[in-house]
Formats: C-alpha cells, sequence, structure tokens
C-alpha cells in the first residue's frame, strides 16, 4: 500500500483528498468506483460553489435593502439629526419613466442584442455546440457546470475573448449614459450640488439591483438577456455570483459619493465639478475597460488573484495597460482644462492607485475600490491645495 491510498475495512480504499466525506473505491470494480468518486467530488465541488452563490444572494439582498432603507430616510427626512445628507431627489411621474425606459431599453433591448451577439462568438467564433450554449446561459446553479470539459473542448482565449466582447459591449453604452447623465447635471447646474446627480443616478442603481436579486436564480428568458452577455464562461458556476457583486458595489460606490461629494463641494469651486468628476469616474471607466480589452487580446493569464469564479486570473499586459491608459486619460483631462502643476500629480497619483487597485482588489471589487480611491484621493488633494 503506497502512501495516498489506505486501506479499510472490507477492501475498500480511500482517498485522501476526500476523506472525511465518505468517498471510497471499491478494488473489485475499479472502473464504477472510480466513476462513482469522480461524480461524488464533482457534486461536492459544484454543491460548495453553489453555497458561495447563494452566500452571495443572500448579502446583495441583505445590502440592497439596507440601502434602499437609507435611500427612503434621505428623501423623505432628509436625515435630520443624524448626520445623513439630504436627497433633493423627486419621485415622480418623470423620474419614473426613465427609470422604466432604462429598464425597457439598457435590460431588456440592449441585453438581448448582446445576447445573441455572444451567441453568434460561441457558435462562430468558439465553435461551441448548442447544448454547451444553451448550458452557458442557464443559471448553472441547478445541475454542475462543467467548466474543465468546456476548457478542454474549445479554446480557452477565445472564450475569454468571447466573454470579454460580451461583457464590454454590453456594458459600455450603460457606463457611458450614467457617465454622460451625470456630467451633463454638473456642466448645466454649475454651482449646484456635486453629489446630487450622483444621489438621482442612484435611484437607478438600487432599481437594477432589484431586478439582478429577482432574475438571479432564473434561467427565463428574461434572465439569460439581463446576465448573459456579461456573466463570464470562465467563471463557470459562479458567474451570477461575480457579476451581482460588481453590481452591488458599483451602486454602493454611488452611495459613499454622496457624502464624499459633498466635501469635495466644500473644497473645490464649482467650475472644477465636472473636471473631478470625470478624473473619479471617467479614468477608472477606461482603465478598467482596457485592462480587461488588452488583457484578454494579448495577455497570459499568469497573475493569480482572489475572487468569485472558478478561474481567477490577471495578466501583466492587462495591468500595464491600465497604467498606461489612465495615465493618458487623466493627463489628458488635466491639460485640456487648462490645468497644470499639482493637477498633473493628482493625474500621476489616480494612475497608480488605479493600477494598485485593479491588480490587487479581489474580482469584481475593483469596480468599488477603484472610483472611491480616485474620489478620496481628489477629497485629500483639495485638503492639500485649498
Amino acid at each position: 500500500m503506497n502512501g495516498t491510498t489506505r486501506q479499510l475495512t472490507g477492501g475498500r480504499v480511500e482517498h485522501p483528498d476526500i476523506a472525511g466525506k465518505g468517498i471510497t473505491k471499491d478494488p473489485e470494480r475499479p472502473g464504477e468506483g472510480a466513476a462513482t468518486a469522480t461524480t461524488t467530488v464533482a457534486d461536492l465541488t459544484f454543491d460548495s460553489r453553489r453555497r458561495t452563490a447563494d452566500r452571495m444572494f443572500y448579502a446583495a439582498f441583505a445590502y440592497t435593502s439596507v440601502l434602499t432603507i437609507l435611500w427612503l430616510y434621505m428623501l423623505l427626512s432628509g436625515g435630520e439629526g443624524g448626520g445623513v445628507p439630504r436627497s433633493e431627489y423627486e419621485v415622480n411621474g418623470e423620474s419614473l419613466s426613465r427609470v422604466l425606459f432604462t429598464f425597457l431599453f439598457f435590460t431588456v433591448i440592449w441585453g438581448w442584442i448582446w445576447y445573441g451577439v455572444k451567441i453568434l462568438l460561441l457558435r462562430s467564433f468558439v465553435g461551441m455546440t448548442k447544448e454547451d450554449r444553451r448550458l452557458s446561459f442557464t443559471s448553472r446553479m441547478r445541475e454542475p457546470y462543467e467548466l474543465e470539459s468546456l476548457l478542454a473542448r474549445y479554446s480557452e482565449r477565445r472564450i475569454r475573448i468571447t466573454d470579454m466582447i460580451g461583457r464590454r459591449g454590453r456594458s459600455a453604452l450603460i457606463a457611458a449614459t450614467g457617465f454622460a447623465f451625470v456630467y451633463m447635471a454638473m456642466v448645466q447646474d454649475p454651482g449646484g450640488n456635486p453629489a446630487q446627480p450622483t444621489q438621482d443616478n442612484l435611484f437607478d442603481a438600487m432599481i437594477f439591483s432589484w431586478v439582478s436579486l429577482a432574475l438571479y436564480y432564473s434561467s427565463g428568458f428574461l434572465a439569460r438577456v439581463h446576465y448573459g452577455a456579461q456573466s463570464r464562461i470562465m467563471d463557470g458556476t459562479l458567474a451570477r455570483a461575480n457579476l451581482l457583486m460588481s453590481s452591488v458595489l458599483w451602486s454602493l460606490f454611488k452611495f459613499v459619493m454622496v457624502p464624499i461629494g459633498t466635501q469635495l463641494g466644500s473644497l473645490f469651486p464649482p467650475d472644477l465639478f465636472p473636471v473631478l468628476f470625470v478624473l473619479i469616474w471617467g479614468t477608472y471607466i477606461v482603465s478598467d475597460s482596457m485592462a480587461e480589452i488588452v488583457g484578454s487580446l494579448f495577455g497570459k493569464q499568469k497573475l493569480r488573484v482572489w475572487g468569485l469564479g472558478e478561474v481567477n486570473r490577471k495578466s501583466v499586459a492587462g495591468t500595464w495597460a491600465t497604467f498606461i491608459s489612465a495615465l493618458l486619460f487623466s493627463v489628458g483631462v488635466v491639460l485640456v482644462n487648462g490645468l497644470a502643476g499639482p493637477w498633473l500629480l493628482l493625474a500621476v497619483a489616480i494612475a497608480v492607485s488605479s493600477t494598485v487597485f485593479e491588480l490587487f482588489s479581489p474580482r469584481s471589487t475593483d469596480d468599488f475600490t477603484m472610483a472611491t480611491a480616485n474620489a478620496l484621493i481628489c477629497w485629500g488633494f483639495g485638503l492639500w491645495i485649498f
């Protein structure tokens, strides 16, 4: 008997990597025992990942509930006596119509378009069979989703590229629209509260979070359209958990920007609010997008990171893309607006911070960490120069 197994009563053999789980092989029926052991280990792995996905759902549900309560408190009471910033957002026919339009266009129509694009890429570019495509667009939480088997049959790089195209294509217009909405609000009302446009956008983010929760376990058409293009195949069973964490943290960023925005408004003159917003939000969008695009197309995924997903790796090429794009973008914003001197130092600080947080943040948390760090750096910069 070698050191990798041990003999049990009745001639059965227990493997140490699954010891304590009641999984054994019968040496008199090696083929059957191997199949049983392999199947049982796969089931245990799936059960573990499903529990992780469930925990992510419960955490997101609790967070969204608390955020909704706080938002309502800000809306109805103004946070009097509690130090909570007052919200000037009005829930009326206009705001509700905008939210309904946003849902119908971005979740249903725009999501359906990129859902179709990803299906075409999986079929023509990856060469994936109809059944494998079907399974990839389910919740992946009803039965084991065998990612290793897929990677054995199809090109991992082509799957990564398809994931990137679907994810970035689906989110690009959403990010650009949200960015333009807040930016134009600041430009049109330069003397207003710099936190107010973020508060307005927060309502949309909360609705989006509740929709994501409602469709989390579903494999129906609306769920496939909502999650399909953005849920990475490379994340396996935890794809929707990964995406849910990303969307929840993005709405959290919008919430923390309310008090930070108020502080920025007390430090900077009103004509600089749009510049600060572009440095905080724009730099994050550009550098995070370039990290995934360049990393998927040209990078070798060798940097292991922690995160919600079955394969958690990043590339050196993606990291360099983050830094270069963040530096060029932030410096460009400073120069275009006729700012120099200390502002160039701010641009460099934001580029370095974006790179560090994109690389070391657990996967799908960088939406929050990168943007929030940019905001805090701008706040510290304001304390320094004013």
